[in-house]
């Protein structure tokens, strides 16, 4: 138990550090001269770096175990990530720091689905996957609101250090407490390495989930850590402040979502059926809002929120492949589907940059965000229709 306590923990700074961007953006569009794109290619080089770190993480929790795993690489590259990013003087230093602490969360999240995978029954994996990414998703709070007031009061910098500092001490707690389940070298099987990931590819059970997998948590992601900053402060003239009030009210509903999602595949047996319905309603306020980029500021807010919880469904998601995965693919098996999803983010990130740079007018400050949403809204549109194809998992119900 201190073990995922531990773990849970590294998962809310985790979540912390790929969305307090939105929250920064004025000081560090002041300070550092950073552009609208530095910004995008800073919180892409997060999503990126990890998404792509997911391969040598899954290797690493089949051979190795989550202890190591994790507590190596979130101690060695977060911990120098946080303290890099506190000394940048200008927007190379701020990519580097973002790519640097990307690589060391890249396990955390993984480990505890490890844990749970390897523990507990398929279909408690669901629910206990939902409540992890919940109370992780507090570090989205953090971001929030509690980062512009600590900012406001210290200085960026200096909280950056201390975030640094935490980091260091969670990954210490991490290889003290967390205990890897018995008998990783049976998880081996008959795969081993890379291979196991090819293995994986070819079924194709997995190909029409993937892409929903890939796209479904890029719009809170992507809204809630970069683009709700400029998008309020260009559109609706907020302060850091007044911003970090309405990613708060963003990432509690975030939070909300993940729980409520979390029972509902063993309530109604079903998880294809419960994700449709959710994604369906994103995708409904995303293309609203790509022909209403300026509504009032209170509709705007209310929006937002709502993307953010009804795109909660991330574990419902990562359980839909989960089920039809062999026991000795478990690490990475969950690690590939966290690599499709975050790095749907970071590709997405990347995306986005170029649809706003390009759409961006003096004239009209919303043109940029319309063509936005309208990315979005395809994006969702388009792996939701795939997703429609892809075979349901009915797990049994948890008594």
């Amino acid at each position: 138990m201190a073990g995922i306590a531990a773990l849970a923990i590294g998962y809310v700074l985790s979540q912390f550090y790929r969305s307090f961007l939105a929250v920064l953006t004025p000081a560090l569009t002041a300070e550092l001269g950073m552009t609208k794109a530095d910004l995008s290619l800073a919180s892409g080089a997060w999503f990126a770096v990890f998404a792509l770190a997911q391969f040598a993480v899954g290797v690493g929790l089949d051979h190795y175990g989550p202890r190591r795993t994790t507590a190596l690489m979130f101690g060695a590259f977060t911990g120098a990530g946080a303290f890099l990013f506190a000394a940048s003087t200008g927007p190379w230093g701020v990519i580097a720091a973002m790519a640097l602490i990307g690589l060391g969360c890249a396990p955390i999240l993984m480990a505890m689905l490890f844990i749970f995978a390897r523990n507990h029954s398929p279909a408690r994996f669901a629910v206990l996957t939902s409540w992890a990414v919940a109370f992780g998703t507090a570090g989205n709070v953090l971001g929030a609101a509690p980062l512009a007031a600590a900012s406001e009061l210290f200085g960026w910098r200096p909280v950056l250090v201390a975030l640094g500092i935490v980091t260091m001490l969670v990954a210490a707690a991490i290889a003290a407490f967390v205990r890897d389940p018995e008998g990783l070298t049976h998880a081996q099987g008959n795969s081993s390495g890379i291979s196991g990931y090819v293995e994986l590819l070819r079924m194709r059970v997995l190909w029409p989930i993937i892409p929903l997998v890939a796209i479904n948590y890029a719009p809170p992601s992507g809204i809630r850590g970069l683009w709700a900053g400029p998008y309020l402060e260009d559109v609706f003239g907020l302060d850091t402040l007044a911003i970090g009030n309405v990613t708060l009210l963003m990432a509690l509903a975030m939070v909300a979502g993940a729980l409520f999602y979390g029972p509902l595949d063993t309530i109604f047996r079903t998880r294809k059926w419960i994700a449709i319905p959710g994604n369906m309603l994103c995708f409904a306020i995303l293309l609203f809002l790509a022909l209403n980029p300026q509504p009032a500021l209170t509709v705007a807010t209310v929006l937002l929120v709502a993307i953010g919880f009804l795109s909660g469904s991330y574990g419902l998601l990562i359980a839909h492949p989960r089920s039809f995965i062999p026991a000795h693919l478990t690490g990475r098996g969950v690690t590939l589907m966290n690599f499709f999803s975050i790095g749907g983010v970071g590709v997405m990130q990347f995306a986005t940059g170029g649809v706003v740079t390009a759409w961006s007018s003096p004239d009209d400050p919303t043109a940029a965000y319309a063509a936005l949403f309208s990315f979005y809204a395809l994006a969702v549109g388009v792996a939701l229709f795939i997703y429609l194809f892809s075979r349901d998992a009915r797990p049994e119900r948890t008594g």
